[in-house]
């Protein structure tokens, strides 16, 4: 099963994160902060992270440079799921490796359509 690990400092956010990617098929983890989620990365690299820009301590953008110098982080679907919507935002989460870029608010729609894109759904998965 494809893992998913949801970084984010919000507790509403992880959870409804996590309820629509396991209604998706995906088996989902949640951190709470960047280097809560480098500590689960370092045991165990998940297929994909959803990641906040904003966070206390290490922000979105740090934790994914930190994720792509671990052995295999390289490999690791990164879809950045933030406010950050400006053009500067996104070049900076894309050139540091991310896949995609969800804006938030998102639904369970957006959130399938985003996942397929990165090539983690099937079109029928997502039906």
């Amino acid at each position: 099963m494809t893992t998913v690990l949801i970084v984010d400092d919000t507790p509403a956010v992880r959870q409804l994160a996590l309820s629509m990617l396991e209604k998706l098929g995906f088996d989902g983890a949640t951190a709470d902060r960047g280097e809560t989620a480098l500590h689960m990365c370092r045991r165990q690299l998940p297929d994909a992270i959803l990641l906040d820009w904003n966070m206390p301590g290490m922000d979105g953008p740090a934790f994914q440079r930190a994720l792509r110098a671990l052995h295999g982080g390289a490999d690791v679907k990164v879809i950045f799921c933030t406010v950050k919507s400006d053009l500067e935002h996104m070049q900076i989460a894309l050139a540091g490796g991310a896949c995609e870029f969800i804006m938030k608010p998102f639904d369970l729609e957006i959130l399938a359509s985003k996942l397929q894109m990165a090539g983690l759904l099937a079109v029928a998965d997502a039906a």
